[in-house]
């Protein structure tokens, strides 16, 4: 045995040794050799006996607590000491029992908000990156991730590493280490908008620099999309006051026009008739986009949806993919509306595909078509509601993918092939 506890043994035998010296010194003075020899044997064990009958429980309870607290060195909260006497130090263990199994509870409990508190980061749509005075990655979520381009984790990464794949003025912004906005535009994807926010830490003595990037393009995207609807239920609302008594005066004008036995009067209100109910699909077609229901999402199964569409819109489909977390109304009615546009393109139904794969935590759609293409013009208002080149169109059926893909937190990006055509590429999280 080694430590405090051997000094204290050590310490308590010198002590009883003294003690019986001193009071046994007039006694060995007085005595000759043989009596002061027997007298010191006597004493000796005498002073054991001593030792093991008024000791024993001192040094066990000690002992105890010895290895008590070389657990709470360890940060091991789950021993308990087996002392259990009814005496001082019998008091002192089941205080130290009770401060243990308080330990313990406040360990678990942190453990836990640990584990929320990186659910939480992990899954929050800010890129979240924490990079020490040495310029490597501490912590990244997969916003983060997602953003430099990575397919790895970016723990234990430089700064001069991530450069590999991330975009210019994100690894710009991290060497500035200043708050502000970045525009990113990568290859023939729309112009993103992100704003970086900078803070400074102490953790464990050292200084670490947060870098928060927050997406501001799907933001004010929503901004514009909920004007638009605004301006559209305005607008529904007056036109449907205006519809019920022009149908009703309309259905009794023929009836007037059928007792006269007027052709041209007749032929006059039923093309009234006709505008009417063509308005009226017009106007529920606006409705829809701008009361769009938020999605209830469920597992669907992807195969047997896509055959159900593909019977209508024939086109090569290859999928991967088995389930997906969506809503099953506003998926089929992504995808009818993307097949519908390709199969409108002047493509023939042989060049159209639809590939269906899970990347980085993301369900991809790419739908592509041997059409004409769009212009960069067109490309950059495709998806604004009202805009359309057809001259029958209503301008809300890419618009309204891109709300429905982004109610569904998902994105969409239009953009050329370089052998001829268009490619969409729809993303939902998995």
């Amino acid at each position: 045995m080694s430590g405090p506890l051997s000094k204290l043994k050590r310490k308590v035998i010198l002590l009883i040794f003294v003690s019986i010296f001193i009071s046994c010194s007039p006694v060995i003075l007085l005595s000759t050799w043989q009596n002061w020899l027997i007298l010191s044997v006597v004493a000796s064990l005498s002073c054991c006996l001593l030792l093991k009958l008024i000791f024993h429980k001192l040094i066990k309870a000690v002992e105890a607590l010895n290895v008590g607290l070389l657990n709470f060195k360890d940060g091991d909260f789950s021993n308990q000491l087996a002392y259990q006497n009814e005496d001082e130090f019998g008091e002192l263990c089941q205080l130290y029992n009770e401060t243990a199994q308080q330990l313990r509870k406040e360990k678990q409990w942190l453990y836990q908000r640990e584990m929320m508190l990186d659910k939480m980061l992990q899954s929050a749509p800010q890129a979240l990156l924490l990079i020490n005075d040495n310029g490597v990655v501490v912590f990244a979520n997969q916003s983060a991730q997602n953003l430099v381009g990575s397919l790895q984790a970016l723990e234990g990464l430089s700064i001069s590493q991530l450069q590999d794949t991330a975009p210019q003025e994100i690894t710009a912004a991290i060497n500035t280490a200043q708050d502000g906005l970045i525009s990113i535009c990568q290859g023939d994807a729309d112009e993103q908008v992100w704003h970086a926010s900078v803070g400074e830490i102490l953790l464990n003595n050292q200084h670490h620099n947060l870098y928060i990037f927050k997406q501001l393009t799907r933001e004010l995207n929503r901004q514009e999309v909920a004007v638009w609807k605004k301006v559209i239920r305005v607008i529904s609302h007056e036109l449907n006051n205006s519809l019920g008594p022009i149908s009703s005066m309309s259905h009794s004008g023929k009836i007037i026009a059928t007792k006269l036995e007027d052709t041209r009067l007749h032929r006059v209100f039923s093309t009234i008739d006709e505008r009417i109910s063509h308005l009226t699909e017009f106007v529920q077609g606006y409705g829809t986009f701008a009361k769009l229901p938020m999605p209830i999402l469920t597992a669907i199964e992807i195969r047997p949806l896509l055959e159900s569409i593909q019977l209508q819109w024939p086109s090569r489909i290859q999928c991967d993919v088995d389930t997906l977390q969506a809503d099953r109304g506003q998926l089929e009615q992504l995808i009818i509306n993307l097949l519908k546009n390709a199969h409108e393109s002047g493509s023939k139904s042989d060049a159209i595909t639809l590939t269906v794969q899970s990347r980085n935590g993301m369900t991809k759609f790419l739908f592509e078509d041997a059409g004409q293409g769009m212009s960069e013009a067109v490309l950059t208002s495709a998806l604004v509601p009202f805009y359309s080149t057809k001259n029958s169109g209503t301008g809300l059926g890419l618009a309204l993918c891109r709300e429905i893909v982004e109610a569904h937190n998902g994105y969409i990006n239009l953009s050329n092939r370089s052998l001829g055509g268009l490619c969409v590429e729809v993303g939902l999280p998995n």
